[in-house]
């Protein structure tokens, strides 16, 4: 019986075994449908990035909210724990000086003791108006410090607020695909910092885009007239007037944005929006000679 028992089992094994290699395809078969793929497995979570990046900014957004109070807090601290010494000394100083006040007026042969009294106390008076005075005064001035100090730490974390929030920004602008929701993302950029000219600049790139060349433009001369020095803006300008056929005008901001920024000479040719001037002279004249300055 334990024989048959044995025998039956191995059976078993060796006929699992046998099904599980039928049906494991070949490393060939493996290698064939490799090659067939056309497309990543995968693709990337940009979603899941972006959050990672806006919740690192609200952590660190918490953790510089935390570092003010501590400063501020022990701002404080020092300044109560300064008020206390000072205000000890002051009390040592009046005991010193009723004590001195006392010797010298019986040593000078003073026997009335009123007179020794008043004359102390108006010593005193005056001694302690003047400490206190003095003392108002420099607490006034140390709040005064403390709180223009703590109105620049409030400042600086409000411009490294807005700062991080156009970082996430500028971030989705360039994952996003579509020319209309980059426009809208930039419109929340100008929101948070209206004389930001890049945004300006690539705003009006996107309207060309969608052909709305008149606003870009706009756009363009608005970046220009905060930044004369901001090539890329000229640069912008030209490709919506080469658009529409205003060759002159699309040659001389060519020419500005190649003064302001020389790096832009590479996509002299690669730029879609100059193709009705690679027959003009000019056009050719700049691309073929970078030392080119002036357009006839």
């Amino acid at each position: 019986m334990r024989h048959f028992l044995l025998i039956l089992i191995l059976t078993c094994i060796f006929t699992v075994s046998a099904k599980s290699q039928a049906n494991t395809p070949s490393q060939k078969e493996q290698q064939d449908a490799l090659n067939e793929l056309t497309e990543p497995m995968y693709k990337p979570l940009l979603e899941r990035y972006i959050l990672d990046e806006l919740k690192s900014v609200r952590q660190d957004q918490q953790k510089l909210r935390e570092d003010v109070t501590k400063q501020v807090t022990h701002a404080q601290l020092d300044t109560a724990d300064r008020a206390l010494i000072y205000t000890t000394d002051t009390i040592n100083n009046v005991f010193f000086i009723i004590t001195a006040t006392a010797s010298i007026l019986v040593l000078v042969g003073w026997n009335s003791l009123r007179d020794v009294k008043n004359k102390v106390e108006d010593i005193v008076n005056t001694r302690v108006s003047v400490i206190t005075n003095e003392y108002e005064d420099r607490l006034k001035t140390l709040e005064e410090k403390l709180r223009v100090r703590s109105e620049e730490i409030l400042s600086n974390q409000e411009r490294i607020s807005i700062t991080n929030e156009i970082h996430s920004l500028w971030m989705r602008a360039n994952l996003e695909s579509d020319f209309a929701n980059k426009i809208e993302i930039f419109d929340e950029i100008l929101q948070r910092k209206p004389e930001d000219v890049e945004a300006i600049a690539y705003k009006a790139d996107a309207l060309l885009e969608l052909n709305e060349t008149a606003q870009a433009i706009e756009l363009c001369n608005q970046a220009i007239e905060m930044d004369s020095g901001y090539g890329y803006a000229y640069w912008q300008r030209a490709c919506a007037y080469a658009l529409t056929h205003k060759h002159d005008d699309a040659l001389a901001d060519i020419t500005m944005a190649l003064e302001h920024s020389p790096n832009l000479r590479n996509e002299l040719l690669h730029e879609s929006a100059f193709a009705s001037l690679h027959d003009n002279e000019s056009f050719n004249a700049i691309v073929s000679n970078p030392d080119t300055a002036n357009v006839s």
